[in-house]
């Protein structure tokens, strides 16, 4: 578990708070309205209105989009959502850094919140620096001392060096969020300790993580078994010599990853009977589900869900894991036809008496449609950084905030 200070260990009250959140939710491309505001529920029901209880005056820093982007829209809606959420007025303040920034940071009363301008639109903002480096920024310099507090709440850009993630630990006491501390918790008990046996399975439509994460997990005893589906799945048998049939290959060489088929031969030799494959996939001919075992394939179908009696064969797997990670559904579930992969094997996780742990867009949102979100034991609202911590990566802003802890 890394080590770090989180909202316990500091006083609040009438401190200038800079909180570095993701509220980067998404957008409708054409009204440029936000379609769905989980993240900013989040981090208003937890980090945000405990600093308000607490007395803090609060400043929000958060991006949404990139430059250039139909996403890339002012955090003005963001601010009204917040509003709705705690259930007070906060000011949406269009300046990042400047004047008008610096004005209302210096005009905030205990308990008051304000959401500053995007962060993104700091042109320096997605340059990959070390905290140190990003201090000597003009942004940093003219907000810094006016806080007396960074808390880092945004797990989901932990695995980015930017500036607004990591720059204000290199000059400000800094502490994890409710979010952040509550992700790293979760993560931590399948990586560092798992309960065993500890189950990975590895779906999605993409797969260039896969062998990454596999070989991490496997080395270092973590997983008992990885389980694969989605896309994922389609290059592990490749790996093990089936011919999927023209249109799955393609897609495999479309997606360039192809190239790992040899490194995942080697980590099935090291570690044998670890890594499950599906025994049948689905297909789809005329707009319907087929069934086909994988000592038929080559399929001159695409392929998009496991079949019956894989999920079955992971089912049992599962039923027997103490520790269950999900990241990626083994189908393509938004087609009704193909949704029985991922309800079958979700659903085997939600009734399993392990811990289990659930990430990633595309799972995270299967979860709540088959309404097992309840059933879950952690839900990680990250993509990227999850993946990156999964894989025993260093995330920069987990880092920058064990230096700050050190720093006390």
């Amino acid at each position: 578990m890394p080590e770090f200070l989180t909202l316990d260990d500091v006083a609040l009250k009438g401190k200038v708070v800079l909180v570095r959140v993701d509220f980067n939710s998404p957008v409708d491309p054409d009204t440029k309205k936000l379609l769905d505001d989980t993240r900013i529920r989040a981090h208003g029901e937890t980090t945000i209105k405990e600093l308000v209880q607490k007395g803090a005056k609060v400043v929000i820093l958060a991006h949404q989009g990139r430059p250039g982007e139909p996403d890339f829209i002012s955090l003005k809606q963001h601010a009204e959502k917040l509003s709705e959420v705690l259930g007070r007025p906060v000011e949406y303040v269009d300046d990042l850094y400047g004047e008008t920034a610096q004005n209302a940071i210096k005009g905030l009363k205990n308990g008051e919140v304000i959401v500053l301008k995007n962060t993104r639109t700091y042109p320096e903002e997605r340059k990959s620096k070390t905290p140190e480096e990003h201090a000597q920024s003009e942004f940093i310099k003219s907000l810094a001392p006016l806080a007396d507090l960074f808390v880092n709440d945004a797990f989901s850009a932990a695995h980015r060096a930017h500036a607004s993630v990591v720059g204000f630990s290199a000059v400000l006491p800094s502490v994890a969020g409710r979010i952040m501390e509550r992700e790293l918790k979760a993560l931590s008990r399948v990586l560092e300790k798992p309960e065993k046996p500890c189950v990975f399975i590895l779906g999605g439509a993409k797969a260039d993580d896969s062998l990454e994460i596999s070989r991490y997990v496997l080395k270092n005893g973590i997983a008992d078994y990885v389980l694969t589906g989605g896309i994922t799945g389609h290059l592990f048998l490749v790996a093990t010599g089936v011919d999927l049939g023209k249109p799955n290959m393609e897609f495999l060489e479309k997606q360039k990853v192809l190239d790992l088929v040899p490194g995942i031969q080697e980590l099935m030799k090291t570690y044998p009977g670890k890594v499950k494959t599906p025994v049948d996939v689905a297909v789809e001919v005329e707009g319907k589900r087929q069934e086909v075992s994988v000592g038929s394939l080559p399929t001159e179908h695409p392929i998009f869900d496991i079949g019956t009696e894989t999920i079955k064969e992971y089912g049992e797997v599962i039923k027997a894991a103490k520790s269950i990670v999900v990241s990626g559904p083994p189908g393509v579930y938004e087609k009704e036809e193909f949704l029985k992969g991922t309800k079958g094997l979700l659903e085997a996780v939600a009734e399993s008496d392990g811990f289990s742990l659930v990430g990633g867009g595309h799972t995270v949102a299967a979860v709540h449609e088959l309404g097992l979100a309840d059933k879950m034991s952690y839900i990680s609202t990250a993509g990227g950084a999850l993946i990156e911590f999964l894989m025993g990566k260093t995330l920069p802003a987990v880092a920058a905030l064990e230096a700050s802890a050190k720093k006390k």
